[in-house]
Order: C-alpha cells, then sequence, then structure tokens
C-alpha cells in the first residue's frame, strides 16, 4: 500500500507511488471525447476509468454527501463518484478520484474541496484527490501534465468534436441502423492508438486525417428525409452528460428530431480567449495575452481546418467557427461576462440561429446563477432580434421530474414542426 503523504496544508498528496498502483475514477461528461482522453492519460501510464454507471442512486449520494443547495453538476459528478466507491468493485485504499477546475469565479472551482468534505464525512479521507486544471490550483507529485500531453487532449477535443457533429448528422438518417456508431468506435479505437504512438499530431496529418473520418460517414446510406433540427446549449456538463440531462439527445432522437450541439473546442477557446480581454479590461503582464494569442490562433486554426472537411464533402452542416460565434454575440451581450460560460452561452444560440437552427434546448441545472443570466435571462433579447427562433429553457435538479422536462420538450418540438411546415 502507497504511503500516504500531505503538503504544508494537510492536503493528501497524489504521489509517484501511487501513480503506479491506483486506479483513478473520473465522472462521464462526453462519452467519445473522454474514451480518447482516457488512452492518452493511460498511454503516459496513469491507470485512469472513466465512470458511465447512471443508477439511481447517483443523484441519492450526491444529496447525502453534499449541501442539497449546491449546484446539480455537483451534486452528480460527486454522486457518481461515491456511488463507485461504495459500490465493492474498487479497494478503497488503491483508488483515487479526480474532478476538473476551471479556476474562475464559478462554483465548479469548488468541487474538488466539496469532494474532499464528502469523502471525509463517508470515512474515506484517505482517498486522494486530484485536480485537473491549468491554472496552478493544486499540483501533485504523482499527476503531471506535460505539454505533449496537452497538444494530444487538444487534439483529442478536435477529433471528438468532429465525430459528434458527424455522428449526430449521420445517425437520424441512417438506413442501416448501427452504421455511425460503428464508424465513431471504429475512428476512436484508430485515433487512440495513434495517440499512443504519437501520431496524428501535425497540422498536416490532423487534416489528412479528418478528411478520413468525414469521407467515411459520408459514405453511410441514409434516408433524404427533413427533420427537425434542435440545437443543445447551456452550462457545460448538463449540456453534454447523458446523466446530467436525463438523455437528452436520445430523446430528441426518439422524437424524430435531429440534435445539434456545439462542441467542447468552442468552451475551451473561450476560456483561453478570457486571457486576452482580461488583458485588454485590466492590464497585467503582456505575456498573458502573447501566450493566450498564440494559442487563441492555433487551435482556432485547427477548428477552421475541421469545418473546410465538412464543407468539402457537400453533404453536412458545419459549425460556426469560434471567431464567428464570438462575432455573433457583439454588441448582444458583453464579452467581460465571464462567470460559467458566459458571453459563450449566448453567443451559441445565436449561432445556432445563423447556422439555421432556430429550435434551442438551453439546459439549466439548479444552482448555476451565471447560466440562468447568460441562457434565461437573454431569450428575450435573442427572441426580440429573431422573432422565429423557437427556444425553451428545461430545468435539470434532483427534484425535477422527468416527464415534465419531456413534456416541455414535445411542446417545443410541436413548435418546431409547425414552423418546420410553413417555411
Amino acid at each position: 500500500m502507497a504511503k500516504l503523504e500531505y503538503d504544508k496544508n494537510g492536503r493528501l498528496m497524489f504521489t509517484k507511488e501511487m501513480k503506479e498502483e491506483y486506479t483513478i475514477l473520473v465522472p462521464m461528461m462526453l462519452p467519445i471525447h473522454f474514451s480518447m482522453l482516457r488512452a492518452i492519460f493511460q498511454y503516459e501510464g496513469y491507470h485512469m476509468e472513466v465512470l458511465e454507471t447512471q443508477n439511481s442512486n447517483i443523484i441519492q449520494m450526491g444529496l447525502k454527501y453534499c449541501h442539497n443547495d449546491i449546484c446539480y453538476p455537483a451534486q452528480l459528478t460527486i454522486g457518481q463518484l461515491m456511488d463507485a466507491l461504495q459500490s465493492g468493485k474498487y479497494d478503497k485504499h488503491k483508488v483515487a478520484v479526480m474532478l476538473s477546475q476551471t479556476g474562475g469565479g464559478c462554483r465548479a472551482s469548488n468541487y474538488v474541496s466539496l469532494l474532499r468534505k464528502a469523502l471525509q464525512k463517508a470515512g474515506l479521507e484517505y482517498v486522494p484527490v486530484v485536480s485537473i486544471n491549468f491554472s496552478g490550483l493544486e499540483d501533485n507529485p504523482g499527476f503531471v501534465i506535460t505539454k505533449n500531453m496537452i497538444y494530444k487532449m487538444a487534439n483529442a477535443v478536435i477529433y471528438g468534436d468532429l465525430l459528434m457533429c458527424l455522428h449526430n448528422q449521420t445517425m437520424p438518417y441512417e438506413k442501416e441502423p448501427g452504421a455511425s456508431q460503428y464508424l465513431v468506435d471504429h475512428f476512436t479505437k484508430m485515433l487512440n492508438q495513434d495517440f499512443s504512438k504519437g501520431e496524428s499530431m501535425g497540422p498536416r496529418a490532423i487534416r489528412k486525417k479528418m478528411d478520413e473520418i468525414v469521407s467515411a460517414f459520408a459514405k453511410v446510406p441514409v434516408h433524404k428525409k427533413d427533420k427537425v433540427r434542435v440545437g443543445i446549449v447551456g452550462e457545460i456538463y448538463v449540456k453534454f452528460a447523458p446523466l446530467g440531462n436525463n438523455n437528452l439527445e436520445a430523446f430528441l432522437l426518439k422524437e424524430n428530431a435531429e440534435p445539434v450541439v456545439p462542441g467542447l473546442l468552442d468552451f475551451l477557446l473561450y476560456t483561453i480567449d478570457t486571457g486576452i480581454e482580461d488583458y485588454i479590461r485590466y492590464g497585467g503582464k503582456l505575456i498573458k495575452p502573447v501566450i493566450t494569442g498564440y494559442l487563441l490562433k492555433l487551435f482556432g486554426g485547427i477548428q477552421k481546418d475541421m469545418i473546410k472537411a465538412i464543407e468539402k464533402a457537400g453533404c453536412f452542416h458545419a459549425p460556426s467557427s469560434f471567431s464567428r460565434t464570438k462575432e455573433l454575440a457583439k454588441g448582444v451581450i458583453d464579452y467581460g461576462v465571464k462567470m460559467g460560460e458566459g458571453w459563450l452561452l449566448t453567443a451559441e444560440m445565436m449561432a445556432l440561429i445563423d447556422e439555421g437552427v432556430n429550435n434551442i434546448v438551453c439546459t439549466q441545472p439548479f444552482g448555476c446563477l451565471p447560466n440562468h443570466v447568460c441562457g434565461r435571462g437573454m431569450m428575450r433579447r435573442i427572441k426580440t432580434m429573431h422573432p422565429d427562433a423557437n427556444i425553451v429553457a428545461i430545468d435539470y435538479d434532483a427534484s425535477a421530474t422527468r416527464v415534465n422536462q419531456e413534456n416541455r420538450l414535445k411542446l417545443m418540438l410541436a413548435t418546431a414542426r409547425r414552423q418546420h411546415q410553413t417555411v
């Protein structure tokens, strides 16, 4: 058993010895993306498992070990981890848990502290908590993210966005059920192998691989049906995680609609862009906007390559670039609004409408004030600018019933179909 070590503040550290012996448990958010991210960490020597559980006990665990006025995503992620630890599946003395920390004003920065309190309450204070962050909030001798890993992780996000985009546009129309999922699984496995070998890393290799992926999806036989397209925006966890939004994408597919989900890269570029906006408003050291400007140009350029690859196929709708999304928010909401998803949430609704997706579900988790301001709070402004916009805000919390959520979604879809028939 690894020796427990603490820092000067009494925080339990994740040591180099633990890296060799421990399994790190991570809550699920994006199935495609997290599969590739897990492979990257596995190659670097970390034993990582992404939890896919969706049982009803998870929210009960979250409510048991978190205060009931904390954000719904905290209740779910901490609940999923505590459910796993008490499932009997893992050796509690050889397991660690991981959560991300953004470092901004969002309460998500405090989830790691809340998780430690939950572990202490459950008598599991010897289980290490690993914070994954890029703002220097916490570090551990046994968990180090290198520059090479960051670049691989960014590429995994881009490939994940591409696969998610193509999958959502192919699966609702495929003639052979499962054909689109087969391609997702095939390319995910292939990319995981490439990451382990250090391949598909340079801009030219990335462009070639993206062309290959798009070409494969374009060859899937599909029915030429004209379905209602529904965009999904909101708080990042509830927007993406099936556990958080009661399998929203699956519900829309069952209702004969096509889900349209803006990618994860936009959120990462938004957090990078915040460094530039902060410098414009508040000043500071010039090095910060120089570095963030370089990263914005680098990954923004790869995103534009992805968009070109999708457009080249001629049979898919390409998403907006981050620069275009940001431009659409100008004059609607200030770029200084950056708590949580901030101005990006409003901008994503504007971008969806700009792409011809007038039907939008804004996922609103309990306790997330920034999203209620930038999501629900901006709906009237957006509808004034775009009278045809059909936007519904759906609340997700421990007491909200799926029946009520789905009834509201069905009303939105009824309006969408009515408008669709009159076009």
